[in-house]
């Protein structure tokens, strides 16, 4: 029996359902083996953070080889991955905001890494909105589309290019870092601009699994899901007092911010094998903030 997709287009092939990776999940099936990311090529952006530096060391510690993007050019921490944990790791200079700038660095990678297919791009880079309520005098338009085009623009150019990437390739996986404040607007500090750009973000993320699924013949083999981590001990918050980031701690049940290390897991999990089915999902690190 068969039944019709009705989420192609009219010329696809629209037979479901798909047959599922069985053999993945076999009788006595690893799981180690399917969290493994030993072989794998991973690419981070804003790597050279604090939330995107753990990432990198979380994968590079699972065996991925990482490619370490950002703003600010790093083959320090590159060799630093490289050497401690055994793996291959390259650093490169991309703005975000510059689509052609990122499509280029998308293939000096493919070129580096011969042979390779990227098995996962993670579009982590972003900046915070730090001028309170868009009353205030600082709080100009200029500013506001300077966090637009980094964390939306930004986002869309990375998507956008190696998504054709992946097309290319046949498989592939996009992680997004939303926010858990794409959710909730953030008390006592004011920051709409950011929230609406991790909104845009984390909705991002679930077109894209529905697009970028059907990209490959049988469907699903590109996926696309978002991380939304909450108050973290980073660069990102360091401008505020810390009498302010107090009272945010007091409104997270676990009572403190996260350190990155404790965002990298669900990275991990998204990324690997046992997450074959897991598509548009958004996985929130928050210590239970939005809970309340």
């Amino acid at each position: 029996m068969s039944f019709q997709n009705f989420l192609r287009g009219p010329t696809e092939h629209k037979v479901v359902p798909q047959q599922p990776p069985s053999e993945r999940f076999g009788q006595r099936a690893n799981f180690a083996n399917l969290f493994s990311q030993q072989g794998k090529l991973v690419v981070i952006t804003g790597a050279a953070g604090a939330i995107g530096g753990a990432i990198c060391e979380g994968f590079a510690s699972m065996g991925a080889d990482v490619c370490v993007v950002d703003y600010n050019y790093d083959p320090d921490f590159a060799s630093y991955l490289q050497n401690t944990y055994g793996i291959r790791a390259a650093a490169y200079q991309v703005d975000i905001t510059k689509p052609e700038e990122v499509k280029t660095c998308i293939e000096v990678i493919k070129s580096d890494f011969v042979g390779r297919d990227i098995d996962t791009f993670i579009a982590n880079a972003g900046i915070a909105w730090t001028n309170g309520c868009i009353v205030h005098e600082d709080a100009t338009p200029e500013v506001w589309r300077r966090v637009m085009d980094v964390n939306v623009q930004g986002t869309f150019h990375c998507s956008k290019y190696i998504a054709e990437i992946f097309k290319l390739q046949g498989h592939g996986n996009l992680i997004l870092t939303a926010s858990m404040s794409s959710y909730i607007s953030n008390v006592p500090n004011y920051q709409t601009c950011y929230n609406a750009s991790k909104a845009a973000v984390r909705h991002m993320a679930k077109g894209f699994a529905v697009e970028f699924a059907h990209l490959t013949d049988p469907a699903g083999k590109i996926r696309c899901n978002s991380v939304s981590p909450g108050y973290t001990d980073t660069v990102l918050s360091s401008f505020v007092p810390i009498e302010q980031r107090a009272q945010w701690w007091g409104l997270t049940p676990m009572g403190r911010e996260a350190l990155p290390q404790e965002l990298v897991g669900a990275y991990l999990y998204l990324a690997s094998d046992a997450a074959s089915f897991t598509n548009g999902c958004d996985i929130v690190v928050d210590g239970g903030y939005t809970c309340v």
